[in-house]
């Protein structure tokens, strides 16, 4: 068994799914091949050095390798699972702020919105960089994809390669686990199916999987007498549309704003996100990038009084402590899982994949990328076909499938155009020079990192 882990360097990432791998009898009975890579070469030796050292504490038979050059560790590849940015703090700064400085309505900015979109633009030279590889040295290989914007990557893939794709992502367990808290129930006994697109899916069933019983009742009941105040930033949006629409969503309230054009009253910490004095330089132009706040949630506020006494902080809250550290216990994440699946024939369910549309999702386009949950086996992967979502959850649905696709053939075509026509399409968008103002100053900013728009 051949891995090849693309994005291998990062600290959040590389340990964990190293340790997923190491963990798996499936995958490892036989001995396992891992091969790190990045196109930063800073984190590798740490990387390579954890491998080892888990495997070894695992007494697993494991060949460890590392490399910048991506064809050197393709060959008989398995899989190859993908996790990576560019600059990631730094562009993010400019997605999340720029966009608000042009008058957009957007919260947060990382998979939707006109700051998803230049997200989306950035990771997909390289996603379809890694693919095409995939075609030339290991063309039987299963795509793993973990980057965001996880579905516009994904679509991408799918429709200019050859390259069998699935993204993944655990947002849909955030969504449980708030079910469960205000049902006042552990998550383990909810069966949750929900359907939709990556950071905007919905529950269309909630059940006990003990005894059978449909929660959605009592989940309309108990939502309805709890303290409004209550993780605000996490769920306050999510129990509005749960009224409004029918359907509890997922993951929460950052992802899922960034699709709706009225979300901003339900998201307290916006203003906080990458936050910093326009006065004195923005930090695209200074380097000083500030750190990234993501909720209320972990009392991102509680910090020192003067930076002399603060203790170092990353900019990414996940990406704090040293991996080599952690207990060797599974992270949690679905690449493990499917590939114990379909390269070992072990039947697992994945409660969550993202993959063209076949009518898994009915009412949404056939080829667009939806998530729905799925059954990995011997016979490969098996999403399940969803009920139907009620017409007006599929018409928010909809217009996000035709930014994914136009989005892809503005980097295909490399036309600035069809860019124009996406962020027209997008709901935070309130006028023509507003859209064409930011594409030109996005374009201008991160021209080194973007495709070429004509």
């Amino acid at each position: 068994m051949k891995i090849v882990l693309v994005g291998a360097g990062s600290r959040e990432f590389g340990p964990a799914t190293i340790r997923d791998l190491l963990l798996s009898d499936p995958l490892c009975d036989s001995g396992i091949e891992i091969a790190l890579v990045d196109t930063d070469p800073s984190g590798l030796p740490r990387a390579h050095s954890y491998a080892e050292s888990v495997a070894a504490r695992l007494h697993r038979t494991a060949t460890i390798s590392h490399t910048t050059h991506l064809p050197d560790a393709l060959p008989n590849a398995d899989a190859v699972i993908v996790a990576i940015e560019i600059n990631r703090y730094f562009h993010w700064a400019q997605d999340f702020h720029v966009p608000r400085a042009f008058g957009f309505r957007q919260i947060y900015g990382e998979n939707g919105g006109p700051g998803g979109l230049f997200h989306a633009l950035r990771n997909m030279g390289p996603t379809v960089d890694i693919a095409r590889a995939m075609e030339a040295h290991c063309p039987d290989a299963w795509l793993i994809n973990y980057t965001n914007p996880l579905a516009k990557l994904c679509e991408a893939v799918t429709r200019l390669t050859d390259i069998r794709v699935v993204g993944l992502c655990h947002g849909v367990f955030h969504g449980i686990e708030q079910m469960a808290r205000i049902l006042e129930l552990p998550p383990d006994l909810l069966d949750a199916r929900a359907s939709g697109l990556n950071h905007f899916t919905w529950f269309g069933t909630v059940t006990d999987r003990e005894t059978g019983e449909d929660l959605y009742p009592r989940l309309r009941e108990r939502e309805r007498a709890a303290d409004w105040l209550h993780d605000w930033d996490e769920i306050a949006l999510s129990r509005i549309l749960l009224r409004a629409f029918g359907r509890f969503p997922s993951p929460g309230a950052n992802h899922i704003g960034e699709y709706i054009r009225w979300a901003g009253e339900f998201l307290a910490s916006s203003a906080l996100q990458f936050f910093y004095d326009p006065a004195e330089g923005h930090p695209w132009e200074t380097r000083e990038v500030p750190t990234w706040i993501y909720n209320l949630g972990d009392n991102p506020t509680d910090t020192a009084l003067f930076p002399d006494k603060r203790r170092a902080r990353s900019k990414d809250p996940r990406e704090r402590g040293d991996p080599s550290e952690a207990a060797l216990a599974p992270s949690g994440e679905l690449a493990v899982p499917l590939l114990e699946g379909v390269l070992r024939g072990e039947e697992r369910y994945l409660d969550a994949v993202n993959v063209p549309n076949a009518d898994y999702v009915p009412g949404l386009p056939e080829g667009a990328v939806v998530e729905v949950p799925a059954t990995a086996d011997r016979s490969g992967l098996s999403p399940h076909t969803m009920d139907p979502l009620p017409e007006a959850i599929l018409a928010l649905l909809r217009t996000q499938t035709s930014i994914n696709r136009l989005l892809v053939d503005a980097f295909r075509d490399r036309s600035r155009h069809t860019l124009l026509q996406a962020l027209l399409l997008d709901p935070t968008t309130e006028s023509y020079r507003q859209a064409v103002g930011l594409i030109d100053e996005m374009c201008r900013l991160q021209d080194e990192v973007l495709p070429g728009l004509q």
